[in-house]
């Protein structure tokens, strides 16, 4: 811990999933940065008093309180890599392998925070190289002078009939577009966060005054919806990074029965980056073989559809109807001597509720050793059961002594991304080779 107590601004750093570390912290801001679900617990220490044990759990990046108090969290995995991977999930097609085409330019950052400004502030700079784009929007105004259509409702009723002013829509040809609000709601958004470099800021800056012809967002707002087109294309890189940073902004979090807490920051979820990269990866590696891939897809464990359950990614042939795998990602913290039994208890219920013979389970390497577990079938029925789902998928039924086969897959993602893409090639064609295996 650096600094003092909450009245000298101290700040703490963290490692995902690490130590717990000792924080002077007043009880209100304790207790509402416990409530906060920022990290993976805080409490009271015991032996020191008027501190604070504070343990990060799987978000990383950098948040402030209104105690003062600037949270650091730093990621097991090297910054770069870890923007590849949000940069792969937010944007496949661009993305890029074994080249700086579609990636994420960090700079020589090592922390979320600093690493994210300079990649978005890059991006704003070069979707701004040919000038701001300009689109038709449709305005709504009371004017003096009448152009456009006249909106003859607003005008009768918020007029009476008397002109001017006369209630007009029309089309302008205007900078105040959805892209460019994003885009400066972006910039806006990075000045203000802690722990963005000088340098940085002062560019954020200047992108600023460029998109100053765009109207600011109304923080809480939802963000305004655009279509990928091809007068915007050179703007969809920044775009996507702009909608993670305003995603990922921690609102105040109002803890029940207490004063708010005002968190002014940017955490990204290591659990939801890991499953959007491997099953987006995924999707798009299975589409060389024929595949789709379904993601979030939601099913039932039960006949009566009272038990609902939502597998990560579901395989499918080619035309969409018959499953042929299941793959859920996770990202965990192996206990020593431990398995994850719950996970192989889930992927054994998917796999039977889907009538299949084999599951999946993606594990980041270290976290899980690469393992097949064979489970056994009742006697006399299929791993795909009989009937309809037998059929469904493709196999006979009542092939007697089969059960299902739980893969334990483990992902290196600290690996070059050529190296990591191909692993999860290698995944792919191993569910490819299943649906060969199930049509011989």
């Amino acid at each position: 811990m650096v600094g003092a107590p909450d009245s000298s601004a101290p700040e703490v750093v963290l490692r995902e999933w690490g130590s717990a570390v000792s924080v002077p912290l007043s009880a209100a801001n304790g207790r509402s940065l416990a409530d906060s679900g920022i990290l993976r617990s805080a409490t009271p220490d015991p032996e020191r008093s008027g501190h604070w044990l504070l343990r990060a759990g799987s978000r990383v990046g950098a948040v402030r309180t209104a105690g003062g108090l600037l949270v650091r969290i730093m990621p097991k995995t090297p910054v770069n890599r870890l923007f590849f991977l949000l940069g792969f999930s937010l944007d496949p097609a661009r993305a890029w392998r074994d080249s700086r085409e579609g990636s994420v330019d960090t700079g020589s950052y090592d922390d979320v925070v600093p690493a994210l400004a300079h990649a978005v502030e890059r991006g704003i700079d070069a979707a701004l190289q040919r000038g701001v784009l300009q689109g038709y929007r449709t305005v709504e105004e009371s004017a003096l002078v009448f152009r456009g259509r006249l909106r003859e409702g607003d005008q009768i009723r918020r007029h009476f009939g008397r002109t001017p002013p006369v209630e007009v829509s029309y089309d302008a040809y205007t900078a105040d577009t959805a892209e460019n609000r994003i885009l400066r709601a972006a910039a806006e958004r990075l000045m203000r966060l802690p722990g963005v470099p000088a340098l940085v800021r002062r560019r954020l800056a200047h992108q600023r005054v460029r998109l100053a012809d765009a109207q600011p967002l109304v923080r809480g707002q939802e963000l305004p919806r655009w279509q990928p087109s091809r007068l915007n294309a050179r703007y969809q890189r920044a775009l996507h990074l702009a909608e993670a940073l305003l995603r990922g902004i921690s609102p105040e979090h109002r803890p029940a029965g207490d004063e708010p807490l005002a968190v002014d920051g940017f955490l990204l979820d290591m659990n939801q980056l890991f499953e959007d990269f491997v099953t987006v990866a995924l999707r798009e590696a299975l589409r060389k073989h024929g595949l789709t891939a379904h993601l979030q897809d939601g099913h039932h464990l039960d006949v009566g559809g009272h038990v609902a359950m939502r597998p990560d990614l579901v395989v499918r042939i080619g035309d969409g109807r018959a499953p042929l795998a299941v793959v859920d990602a996770k990202y965990k913290v192996r206990k020593p001597g431990k398995n994850h039994n719950a996970d192989l208890y889930q992927a054994l219920a998917y796999a039977t509720a889907l009538g299949l013979r084999e599951a999946h389970l993606v594990y980041p390497a270290g976290e899980q050793p690469e393992r097949v577990y064979e489970v056994r079938g009742p006697e006399g029925a299929s791993a795909l059961g009989t009937g309809r789902a037998a059929a469904t998928a493709g196999t006979a039924p009542g092939t007697a002594g089969q059960g299902v086969r739980l893969y334990q897959h483990s992902l290196d993602i600290a690996q070059p991304s050529g190296q990591l893409l191909a692993s999860l090639a290698g995944i792919a064609e191993r569910l490819a080779a299943a649906h060969a295996h199930s049509r011989s």
